[in-house]
């Protein structure tokens, strides 16, 4: 991944046991991607790991701490494409503090239920994160999530 730009993304859901429903949030910008879904999160600093990022931005744009599961791996590679500059990781996440709300780079919040994931694909997603959904979708009826 060397000279790519490194995102870490979480799937923030209800219980890392028994996973019932799924945070989504709606960007609020840039224009090209505003009023769209996705995982929150967001780039690595200089020295910083995936997981340590993941934590200090779910911080910074949600106010919400977490306890991190398993990774929502590709099937080919070490990360997920997000164009032809970034890659991202996503791990699922279980909320242990604070209330969800939107601080920065948000206008939304939504719970998702997971028990139809057809619901959760209605949402008009950023286009990279449509497969990672779709591999969440298929890792929470499968049971693998920590």
């Amino acid at each position: 991944m060397t000279g790519l730009i490194s995102v870490a993304g979480a799937a923030v859901v209800d219980s890392l046991e028994n996973p019932k429903r799924l945070l989504a949030a709606r960007r609020s910008a840039p224009p090209q991607f505003a009023g769209m879904w996705e995982f929150p999160g967001g780039k690595l600093e200089a020295g910083e790991s995936f997981e340590d990022a993941l934590h200090r931005e779910l911080l910074e744009e949600l106010g919400i701490t977490v306890r991190l599961g398993s990774e929502v791996e590709p099937d080919a590679g070490a990360a997920w494409p997000l164009n032809e500059r970034a890659v991202m990781r996503v791990w699922f996440a279980e909320l242990l503090d604070g209330e969800p709300r939107p601080l920065q780079d948000h206008d939304e919040l939504r719970w998702v239920p997971l028990g139809n994931g057809d619901e959760a694909l209605t949402l008009p997603w950023i286009p990279a994160d449509l497969p990672i959904v779709r591999a969440l979708l298929e890792r929470v009826a499968s049971g693998l999530l920590n």
